[in-house]
This record gives C-alpha cells, structure tokens and sequence, in this order.
C-alpha cells in the first residue's frame, strides 16, 4: 500500500483547519495516511495547542507568510508518502476520496497530478471544478469545466487527462514532484500550480481528473469584492506565468493583447470607477514584470501588509 501524506496550510484559520482535520478523521478510510499541517507565521501561533489536541499529526510554524507555494513547499519538507495530497484548510474530505485517486495513481504511472471532484461546501449540489480546458496562451485565458453547474453526473465518466489540476486539492506523485522541483514560490498567490502543472507535464507525465473522487470546498460560489493584493498578484502572476510557460511566439501575441487590451481597458475601468488603490496595483505588477527576470523571487509586495 502506498502511503499518502496529506499537507495543508493554516492561515490566521485555526477553526477552519481543525475543521478540516475533523473531516478527515470522519471520513477518511486509507489507513497509510500521513497529515502534515503548516502554519504560515499566523498573528497567533496554533501549534502548540495543536500538538496536544492532534498528537498523531505533524504540525510546523513557519515565522513569516511565505505564500501557498511556501508553506505547501516546507510542508512536503516533512513528507514521506509516495503521493503527496495538497488540499486547502477549507476543504472537506468525501468517503472514498483518498482510496480514488490512489486507485489511479497505481494503476497508471503515466500520471503526475490528480485532482478530484470539487463542489462548493454552501451548495453541495453545484460543482466548482471538473477539469480544466488547456491554455491559450495568446490570452492566458482557459476556462474551468463544470463551474457553477448543478451536479447531475454529466461529468463522472470524464475521467482522464484534462488541463490543469486545481489547486484546493490535489495530488502529486513523488516522483514527478522530485524530478520537476518544488513550487514556485515567487507567484505567492496565483498560478504557482498552474506553473507546476507545466513543468511536471514538461517531464512527459500527464495531468489528470478523478471525477468519482469528490472534495468540498468552502470558497464562495459569488466573487468576491477585488483587493489590491488580488489585484497586484492575479495581473503579476498572469504575466509571469506566460513568460516562463508560452511558446516565443504566443508570449509576443500576449504581449500585445494584454498592451493593448488588458491593461488599458481596466486601467480605464478602474479610474472611471474611482479604485485608484486597484490601478495602481495594476500598473506595479506590469512594472515588476518589466524590471525582473522571471526567476526572480522578489515578490514586489508588501507581505508584512497580508493580514
């Protein structure tokens, strides 16, 4: 039997977390189980209190807010099992989950990254995810298969390769993590799985769905209002992603969408609607692009401002 080490990240989220730790105990039937929580320099340390609640799990406290590349990337530090199992604090586990997507795992080496089912936890019925189409990269746009759509089965027999994983839960097989190398923790927030799935894929392994494999997930179905830190990171890490993942020719039809398009109309938007805060995130994440390479790690962010 192949062990799994389930890693996930705390932020300033102690209830959620031990929520999730509850419904793994509920539900989760895979006895070579190993749970791995990381917390990323929270304002109050849960560790302590964790370790004398959860005496069976590993537990590390990071001092600083290092991303979810970060904290997922010193989790995997303190893992041992053959397939790692990344999932949010705010996801709950399904019977049968873990078995699922080790079923498939075992049963075809080919595959890299296995993501299941994702269905919001307020609406059980309404599906988050169930694949994604691949990439354009003359836009950097893809779209979410499934997404807000009443579960009705439609998508169950889908199993197979699809284009990305999704980031709330997935799967990676040790090997292919350990020939690509970790996450890239420059994204911070955003893309870092994307830009790993691609790398893994780059390797020769496939990215993969398990639709009969189901996790629920806590992330709103309505969007959220936009902050400056969605703002910088979602328009910096587009960029960055395109630059170290896009064919030549593709990053330099993305180069003129997004001059052309992207950043004029939303610069535009964002002035008529009076969020300067969002336009000038909007003009720092074109900036960084333009003055760092794309293995820089400097995050051009204020962390110490992420609360």
């Amino acid at each position: 039997m192949k062990k799994v080490s389930v890693i996930t990240v705390n932020y300033n989220q102690p209830q959620v977390t031990e929520t999730l730790l509850k419904s793994i105990a509920e539900h989760n039937k895979y006895p070579a189980l190993q749970i791995i929580v990381v917390d990323n320099g929270s304002l109050v340390n849960p560790v302590p209190d964790w370790h004398e609640k959860y005496p069976g799990h590993s537990f590390l406290r990071l001092e600083t807010n290092r991303g979810f590349a970060g904290g997922n990337n010193e989790g995997i530090k303190l893992a041992d099992g053959d397939y790692i199992f990344f999932v949010n604090n705010d996801t709950e586990f399904t019977e049968g989950l873990v078995e699922s997507l080790v079923t498939l795992l075992d049963q075809h080496p080919q595959i890299g990254m296995i993501s299941p089912k994702i269905r919001y936890f307020d609406q059980p019925d309404i599906i988050q995810y169930a694949g994604f189409t691949p990439m354009e990269y003359h836009t950097a746009r893809n779209k979410c298969i499934g997404e807000l759509e009443p579960d009705k089965g439609q998508y169950d027999y889908s199993t197979g390769k699809t284009g990305f994983i999704h980031g709330a839960a997935m799967m990676v097989r040790r090997s292919a993590m350990e020939k690509a190398g970790l996450m890239f923790e420059s994204f911070f927030l955003y893309y870092e799985e994307m830009d790993w799935c691609e790398r893994i894929r780059n390797l020769g392994f496939e990215i993969w769905l398990d639709p009969r494999a189901l996790i629920y997930h806590k992330e709103s179905v309505s969007v959220g209002k936009k902050s400056a830190l969605k703002e910088y990171f979602m328009n910096r890490n587009r960029i960055l992603f395109i630059r170290r993942n896009a064919p030549l020719l593709s990053k330099y039809t993305f180069y003129a969408y997004f001059a052309a398009v992207v950043f004029p109309r939303n610069l535009l938007r964002y002035m008529f609607e009076g969020r300067y805060d969002l336009a000038k995130q909007l003009v720092r994440a074109v900036k960084w692009n333009l003055s760092h390479n794309k293995d820089s790690t400097e995050l051009g962010y204020p962390v110490h401002k992420i609360k």
